[in-house]
């Protein structure tokens, strides 16, 4: 379609042969050499990831913090210079605008990186909470956002910047030249693996991707698209705005309670979400495995506790790192415990599955 976007790396995508998928508004990769493949390169050794469709926002000025601390449910004032938060914007029944990453650059200067099906409806929601000298500017279309994940994504950063990636923990951000590109290169990751992300401008996208993929080639670097990186993100149990959370869902539901800052003074959301807190949710979101090896729960598939439908799965798809079958649902308080047996209907028939911890799968550490 014509009014279809695309990223600044579309024409080199192509070249690679991704198979691409509208996402949105938006012409994405979906996959390269393949799901698999580039989810074990991000597990083992390293992939990078396209993912300039996501929406980059500036707060800045005497009043940003403020602005801030109203429409989100974390703590902005906890930041230091150079630190990221993940956080959410709340409507007052305490269900999901969105949730993003906060950072601080200044005490007057902040960046939010929310997702891409939500860049209008977000800015337009901070826009309208908007009573202050806070100035608000929407940087989306203009900012190329590259995310180097794996094991292996410090050693391929190392050969690209004059300071070592090291220095940047986990949650940090700096700025920093990028193959000769000026940018802010962060910490955070959304697929359970350490790794980067470097917001750059949209201009010099082809160099930078092309000096990534060159210095991690004899490092195992894939090129990965959006399959392996929801794959990835699910084993995580990192969530999914439009499938695991959204309008219709409670942060405290969706077990991010720990998000929820009670004690920073007012913000949207904050009565209704007191009061779950304290009182409890009819519903939580678990995690859950199938009992049958090839039984498959993918999203949308319905619940059902004793043959009454109770939900259906928000996530769900095979485990490729762990070779198992699992997914993410909501389901009643009293049967949202580990052990709990229930059925995922797939197709026309009822499969066994059981609640389990999560994340499904965590890296291991060597610090």
């Amino acid at each position: 379609m014509s009014d279809t976007k695309h990223t600044a790396l579309h024409d080199i995508h192509k070249r690679l042969g991704a198979r691409m998928v509208p996402f949105g508004d938006w012409a994405m990769p979906v996959e390269y050499s393949g799901i698999s493949k580039e989810h074990t390169a991000v597990r083992t050794r390293a992939g990078l990831f396209d993912v300039s469709h996501m929406g980059e926002f500036f707060v800045r000025g005497r009043e940003a913090l403020d602005l801030l601390q109203f429409v989100t449910t974390n703590d902005v004032s906890a930041l230091d210079d150079g630190q990221a938060q993940y956080s959410a914007l709340a409507y007052p029944e305490g269900t999901v605008v969105d949730d993003l990453l906060v950072y601080r650059i200044d005490p007057e200067n902040y960046m939010l990186v929310v997702n891409a099906s939500n860049i209008r409806k977000d800015f337009d929601w901070l826009a309208s909470h908007n009573r202050s000298a806070a100035t608000l500017e929407d940087a989306s279309d203009r900012t190329t956002l590259l995310a180097l994940q794996g094991p292996q994504s410090e050693n391929v950063m190392a050969s690209l910047v004059a300071s070592s990636p090291e220095d940047i923990a986990y949650y940090r951000f700096r700025t920093e030249t990028v193959a000769g590109v000026s940018g802010l290169l962060s910490r955070t990751g959304y697929t359970g693996e350490d790794g980067f992300e470097f917001y750059f401008p949209r201009a010099e996208s082809e160099s930078v991707w092309t000096a990534m993929m060159e210095a991690g080639a004899h490092l195992g670097l894939l090129p990965a698209g959006l399959g392996a990186r929801n794959t990835l993100r699910l084993e995580a149990k990192l969530l999914l705005y439009g499938n695991d959370i959204d309008g219709t869902t409670s942060l405290i539901e969706a077990g991010l309670g720990w998000i929820v800052k009670l004690d920073k003074g007012d913000f949207i959301g904050r009565e209704v979400l007191a009061q779950q807190m304290e009182s409890g949710v009819a519903r939580k979101l678990v995690g859950f495995e199938t009992l049958e090896r090839t039984a498959i729960a993918r999203d949308h598939y319905p619940v059902e506790i004793d043959g009454r439908e109770v939900g259906r799965v928000t996530s769900g798809g095979p485990s490729i790192t762990l070779g198992n079958n699992i997914g993410l649902t909501y389901l009643p308080t009293e049967n949202a415990i580990r052990g709990t047996r229930f059925q995922v209907r797939i197709r026309k028939r009822l499969v066994d599955a059981q609640v389990v911890p999560t994340p499904f799968y965590k890296r291991r550490r060597s610090e």
